[in-house]
């Protein structure tokens, strides 16, 4: 074990860290349920679903079953002039649970790339039709992504700094609270007055890497329908908040007005092979059916549908929209308030939200809240130490557990944020 520890710290750069300054990684021997397993013996309980992926748990059996069927069959073929069960099933499994405006799936990597295709899509959208509307509109505090066209439209802070001048012009709106929806929603409306926003691009209610920022579905609503009514193409960014995470299947599903494409991701093949789409309205899909070759789409991945992938997505897919698993998330939910309400006047506690399984604690610490808040490293180390895996951003301590977890399980996990509420006293 030694031996590969010192092989890792020789010859891996982890995300997040810095060549020689990162310190041994936890070697996780395999998993299980909600349980991270070490060689040494201790079990870690995934709060985070493993960096927001994880829905049915580690090693889940139906989707291991559904990947190894598939991969006696057909590993992965080239997904240009070519297709397959997997994608054909997938893409039908999608387009039924998918706001019903929604008409074509395009299949990618990942997260970022599924907004990337988002971007070009809503870019080449104006293009095809000899409009010139090159602007892109978002909410300050974003996060979509780290390849360029992601970290364009979020926010410019310490991630995108090395790359600032690197980066295409985005106008922002302020992040809505109770007290400025007015000002935002005049914001908005000012910007899209221009006539030159060619897409709007929003992570649902939700911004994650942001803190766990929650915002108001009435004035989400308000900002796409002038925005639609406006002709600007609405990007849906369901990347993390997409599969009931937001308690819905998807966080559009809490709004009246739908988005014209939404990036998918994370939750997908339930946490357990990368596969990123893009779904896409009729009107998007209209400005690119012509005889023009110009007016093609000419975006691909060498992977794009990879077979393995779509399975393990149809099989979460079915496992998602049993009875047993929506109950689950609707006990989560149920949960998270129940603690949530338990924990509000903490004196170290300086706001607490939640919204479906997500649950989201913002400390009063003497440094801003911000990702890089000195609070985080003490955070995650307290909580390892315990054999809770709470990857806190910055200041912000956030639950979001794989759908399986218990009721018993979940109770640990609050009872160790308590005794460490307790242990700041």
């Amino acid at each position: 074990m030694t031996d590969l520890l010192e092989s890792d710290q020789k010859n891996i750069w982890h995300p997040f860290s810095q060549p020689g300054q990162q310190e041994s990684p936890i070697f996780i021997e395999s998993a299980s349920g909600v349980y991270l397993h070490t060689n040494d013996g201790r079990r870690i309980i995934d709060a985070i679903s493993s960096w927001w992926v994880n829905l049915h748990g580690h090693s889940n059996p139906q989707i291991a079953k559904a990947i190894s069927d598939q991969a006696t069959k057909l590993e992965h073929v080239i997904f240009a002039g070519f297709t397959h069960e997997p994608a054909i099933t997938l893409s039908k499994n999608l387009m039924g649970i998918l706001p019903d405006n929604q008409s074509r799936i395009f299949f990618s990597d990942d997260g970022s790339t599924a907004v990337e295709v988002a971007i070009k899509l809503a870019l080449q959208y104006w293009r095809n039709q000899g409009i010139e509307k090159r602007k892109l509109l978002a909410i300050r505090g974003a996060y979509h992504g780290d390849t360029f066209g992601a970290m364009s439209v979020g926010e410019r802070g310490i991630f995108t700094d090395a790359f600032v001048s690197h980066l295409f012009d985005v106008d922002y709106v302020d992040f809505p609270d109770q007290v400025n929806e007015a000002e935002v929603l005049n914001q908005f409306q000012q910007i899209v007055d221009t006539g030159l926003v060619a897409a709007f691009i929003y992570e649902p209610l939700l911004q994650g890497a942001a803190g766990m920022r929650i915002y108001g579905a009435p004035l989400l609503d308000k900002m796409i329908g002038y925005a639609q009514s406006n002709s600007v193409i609405c990007i849906a960014d369901e990347v993390l908040t997409g599969f009931g995470r937001t308690g819905k299947l998807f966080a559009s599903d809490h709004l009246i007005n739908k988005p014209d494409l939404i990036a998918l991701s994370k939750g997908l093949t339930g946490g357990a092979l990368p596969l990123g789409v893009t779904s896409c309205s009729g009107r998007v899909v209209a400005a690119f059916q012509s005889n023009d070759i110009a007016k093609t789409f000419f975006h691909g991945h060498s992977f794009t549908a990879n077979p393995l992938a779509c399975a393990a997505a149809n099989a979460s897919f079915e496992l998602l929209l049993q009875p047993a698993c929506q109950k689950q998330i609707a006990d989560i939910g149920i949960l998270h308030e129940r603690f949530k309400t338990s924990i509000v006047t903490n004196p170290h506690v300086m706001d607490v939200r939640s919204l479906g399984t997500v649950l989201a604690i913002e400390l009063k610490t003497a440094g801003k809240t911000s990702y890089v808040n000195p609070a985080r490293k003490k955070i995650y180390q307290y909580f390892l130490e315990r054999n809770v895996l709470l990857r806190p951003l910055g200041n912000v301590i956030y639950i979001l557990p794989p759908y399986i977890i218990t009721e018993a399980q979940l109770q640990t996990v609050y009872d160790t944020i308590n005794e460490f509420l307790n242990h700041l006293e």
